[in-house]
């Protein structure tokens, strides 16, 4: 089987979202969509991993793949849960009404049904495509309660005794909203309400409610909130909440803002993980597939699992302790050169002040009036699409960053995590300029 260090890459061909994020069994196991067949988005299969430590990945057989008539053309993003000793996938599942004569695997514009389905494991490792699978909600006819082709992503939680879903979903395409249902088992479920928002955008996809301590968070993936023609127009975004389970009634409590700016991140799910830690891995969007002489061309990777904690109404996303623990040999900047021409994941931490700044094999960091700045143009290849430069709030005079980099990506966590630009590279040096830099690489061990 394949394995991955630090980020969870496509093992080939296509990844995006990430699904079925879950501590189950001893084992982390992050389920994602895939497309088997090519680099590049199509009929999507459920991929499957699993890790003993957030760090080291090892790819298995796909789990999840098209069976049914509900769910012909795709088994599209979804969430896992486990109930009775029992592992329970819920997942998007996608009919097509009438495909691209020239592309099998995409269908005309807006001329498709979305349903919701289940599927149960006794160990999180086998999946029977044909007998286990269950519709649980069926195609929304009624466009007061949600839309026909786009209410997907279902989100599950337990709590008090009672399993509940979150839906992303649409007014007409014009306005976002998202969808309640509960379940007194997992297995049959209710309406129960909706929740709309100016900052919804057109359609919400990928929706995450959990507990932060004694309030909750609320996370997820809007579409046609950003400016055409200025790079991704869909992002993710994150507000503080309160949520009634009585009522299902959702409230957003602070303000919006993205869970990374540097506005790659896509499609992040959380999960908790042994320790109890609120965490996130997300999708990183690659605007083409990287090509490595010898392994097949894959497009699509999972940002660093991060930590999710709320202070004063502002929620932070950390580095997490596995992460933390994997960097622990440090290194000098001579031997850094030698590290990144062999793609080995390198930690930097550094402190910047106003004025000051570093590069990373191209890739520009520096202090603009108390905020930090990024520019990627330099490794980048002319690549069209996303957006070259980023820059992350604040009014401060110095700030603490601790960076990741590897060969096709560098997240810088500011402050503690208290914000974090993660930008998608190619062709990325292995030179390195900048001051009171201290340098780590993993030690593995293993």
């Amino acid at each position: 089987m394949k394995k991955n260090t630090l980020h969870l890459k496509a093992p080939g061909n296509w990844m995006n979202d990430p699904n079925g994020f879950i501590y189950y069994r001893g084992k982390y196991h992050l389920f994602y969509q895939h497309f088997p067949y090519a680099p590049m988005w199509g009929t999507m299969h459920w991929g499957h991993a699993v890790s003993e430590d957030l760090v080291h990945w090892e790819h298995q057989d796909i789990a999840l793949f098209p069976t049914k008539s509900y769910d012909r053309n795709g088994v599209f993003s979804g969430c896992a849960v486990e109930k009775d000793g029992e592992l329970y996938l819920y997942y998007s599942a996608v009919r097509y009404l009438e495909e691209d004569p020239e592309n099998i695997h995409v269908s005309l514009p807006d001329r498709f049904e979305t349903s919701q389905a289940m599927i149960r494991s006794k160990d999180g490792f086998l999946f029977d495509n044909w007998n286990a699978k269950k519709q649980i909600i069926p195609v929304i006819r009624d466009e007061a309660v949600g839309h026909p082709a786009n209410t997907r992503d279902p989100k599950v939680w337990q709590e008090e005794g009672n399993c509940y879903m979150i839906l992303g979903s649409t007014c007409g395409g014009q306005a976002g909203r998202v969808l309640f249902y509960r379940s007194p088992d997992g297995q049959n479920w209710e309406y129960a309400s909706q929740f709309r928002h100016e900052e919804f955008g057109r359609i919400v996809e990928c929706p995450d409610l959990f507990r932060l301590g004694d309030s909750y968070g609320f996370i997820a993936s809007f579409m046609f909130i950003g400016k055409a023609g200025e790079g991704y127009e869909h992002h993710s975004l994150c507000a503080p909440a309160s949520f009634d389970g009585t009522s299902c009634a959702l409230t957003i409590t602070g303000a919006f803002r993205p869970v990374d700016y540097g506005l790659d991140l896509y499609a992040p799910q959380t999960c908790l993980d042994r320790d109890g830690n609120r965490v996130l891995i997300a999708w990183m969007r690659m605007p083409e597939a990287v090509n490595t002489t010898g392994e097949k061309p894959w497009n699509g990777m999972m940002c660093l699992p991060r930590v999710i904690e709320q202070n004063e109404n502002h929620i932070f996303f950390r580095v997490h302790p596995e992460v933390d623990r994997y960097f622990s040999e440090e290194i000098t900047e001579e031997k850094y050169a030698s590290a990144a021409a062999s793609g080995i994941p390198v930690r930097i931490q550094t402190v910047l002040s106003e004025g000051a700044g570093l590069t990373i094999g191209g890739y520009r960091i520096w202090i603009e009036q108390g905020r930090v700045k990024t520019d990627r143009s330099r490794v980048f290849r002319n690549i069209k699409g996303p957006a070259l430069t980023a820059s992350a709030p604040g009014s401060r005079s110095r700030h603490e960053l601790d960076i990741f980099v590897e060969p096709n990506l560098i997240e810088i966590f500011i402050d503690g995590g208290e914000s974090v630009i993660s930008h998608v590279v190619y062709d990325l040096g292995n030179t390195l300029t900048g001051q009171a830099l201290r340098l780590f690489v993993g030690g593995d061990g293993r």
